[in-house]
C-alpha cells in the first residue's frame, strides 16, 4: 500500500499518531500539519499532540541520528516537519499554559559564522519540548549577557566550529562568573573541535558532541535543577 493511498483523516487516533512518527521520520511537513489539525479537530489537547506525536517522533529521529542510522540532511528534514506542526500548536500551548521542559538561549560565538550544528541543536531541543531563543552567529559576550538578562533561560548553549573561536567560550563563562550569575544557568557547549576535556577546562556544565546528546544532557540537567529547587537546595 503506497503512502499516497493513506487517508490520514480515516485513521483512528492511535494509528494516526504512529503514522505521524513515520511522517516526521520521512520529513513530510504537509502531512504532519494535516495530522495536527485532524487531532485538534478530534478534541486532542495541544500538549498531548506535542508530546505523544511530535516529541515522541523526534525522539526516534534523535536516537537513530545518534546511532548513525540517520544523517544531518534527514534530521533537518524531520526537524522542519516538526516545525510545521509546532507552528500550529505554539499559540495554543501558550493559551493553555502547557508545561515546558525548559528554556534555552543558543548562539555561535564571536568570530564564528557556522550555524548548521547550532540550528540542528535548536530544532532538536524544540522537538523535545524546550523553548529555544536562537541568537544566531558571531555573538559577543555582551549579546549573551543581554539575552540571559532578558530571556531568563535555564540553559545557555554555545557553539564553535573553529579552533580559533573556541577560547571565546571561556570569555563568556568567565564574565558570568565575574557577574556572579554563573551558577544560575546550565552551560552547554558544542562544536566539532571541542571535546569533554575542553568543556571542563573552561567551566561549562557539559560538552555535547551532537544534537541528540545535547537534548539528553539538557533534559538531565533541567530535571536535576528542578529537583534541587523542589528540595529547597
Amino acid at each position: 500500500m503506497a503512502d499516497d493511498d493513506i487517508i490520514l483523516a480515516d485513521l483512528p487516533d492511535d494509528e494516526l499518531v504512529l503514522q505521524m512518527h513515520d511522517d516526521l521520520y520521512d520529513g513530510l511537513k504537509e502531512e504532519i500539519e494535516e495530522s495536527v489539525h485532524i487531532l485538534l479537530d478530534r478534541g486532542w489537547e495541544p500538549y498531548d499532540i506535542l508530546t505523544k506525536a511530535l516529541v515522541a517522533g523526534m525522539t526516534i529521529v534523535g536516537n537513530d541520528f545518534r546511532d548513525g542510522i540517520l544523517f544531518v540532511p534527514e534530521v533537518l528534514l524531520a526537524a522542519n516537519a516538526m516545525k510545521g506542526g509546532m507552528a500550529i500548536l505554539k499559540p495554543l500551548l501558550v493559551e493553555t499554559g502547557a508545561p515546558r521542559m525548559g528554556k534555552m538561549v543558543i548562539g555561535t560565538v564571536k568570530g564564528d559564522i557556522h550555524d548548521i550544528g547550532k540550528n540542528l541543536v535548536g530544532m532538536m531541543m524544540e522537538g523535545a519540548g524546550f523553548e529555544v531563543v536562537d541568537l544566531g552567529i558571531n555573538n559577543a559576550v555582551e549579546k549573551y549577557m543581554a539575552a540571559l538578562e532578558s530571556e531568563k533561560p535555564d540553559i545557555l548553549g554555545m557553539s564553535a566550529l573553529l579552533t580559533t573561536t573556541m577560547p571565546y567560550m571561556k570569555v563568556v563563562i568567565d564574565t558570568m562568573v565575574a557577574q556572579g550569575i554563573r551558577d544560575d544557568y546550565i552551560v552547554l557547549v558544542g562544536g566539532a573541535p571541542l571535546n569533554e576535556e575542553f568543556g571542563r577546562a573552561i567551566g561549562a556544565d557539559a560538552y555535547c558532541r551532537d544534537a541528540a546528546v545535547a537534548v539528553e544532557t539538557a533534559k538531565t540537567f533541567v530535571a536535576r535543577k528542578h529537583n534541587q529547587m523542589a528540595a529547597g537546595g
